[in-house]
């Protein structure tokens, strides 16, 4: 289903396009490679001079190698398009600084905050880290972490409950979704209950 027609006439101004790719290496990490562009279709005037149509206001590039447990082991970022050259790009190394030891699915997105707000980092690389945990999940999903619900091939004996049953509103342990397609792991009423 897409979006509704618009009502009116529209005039595209900018683009912001955001683009991730995972990548299971050979020494069994994992790199994730974020992407975020900002392109004006008119020419721009900035503080620090024109920015023909076309050409990136921003183009950032992100990349955190992580271990199966999602811990990062690496962190590097790279300015190639910055409205303020010579002062936007000087941040990238402390991405690395700030982000080797955190874990994508244990507070992350509160330590980036913590460590990477405001002052202290590039507005576009941060707001690029945060959809990093939820991306890492998908590239984990049927290649590192089983999503369906088979018993294992060994003994037919239940597995854990898949990983990403009651963390959006489809897959609620009380819903019809869990009952069509996870039906063991639905959540049954309480004896006694209404």
């Amino acid at each position: 289903m897409s979006l509704s027609t618009p009502v009116t006439r529209r005039a595209l101004r900018h683009t912001r396009a955001i683009a991730v790719q995972a990548y299971a290496r050979d020494d069994g990490l994992w790199d994730l490679d974020a992407h975020i562009t900002d392109i004006k279709v008119i020419d721009t005037m900035l503080a620090s001079g024109p920015r023909a149509a076309g050409t990136p206001l921003h183009d950032l590039h992100l990349r955190l190698t992580v271990d199966l447990q999602l811990n990062i082991v690496d962190a590097e970022a790279a300015s190639d398009a910055v409205p303020y050259p010579g002062h936007c790009d000087t941040i990238a190394p402390d991405y690395k600084k700030q982000l080797v030891g955190l874990n994508l699915m244990k507070g992350f997105r509160h330590e980036l905050k913590q460590r990477l707000a405001g002052i202290s980092g590039c507005t576009h690389l941060t707001e690029l880290a945060q959809i990093l945990p939820t991306a890492a999940v998908q590239a984990f999903a049927n290649d590192v972490w089983s999503t369906n619900d088979a018993a294992t091939e060994d003994q037919g004996v239940p597995r854990h409950k898949p990983f990403q049953l009651d963390k959006c509103h489809a897959l609620r342990t009380d819903g019809a979704a869990v009952a069509q397609f996870y039906p063991r792991w639905v959540a049954k009423a309480a004896p006694g209950g209404a």
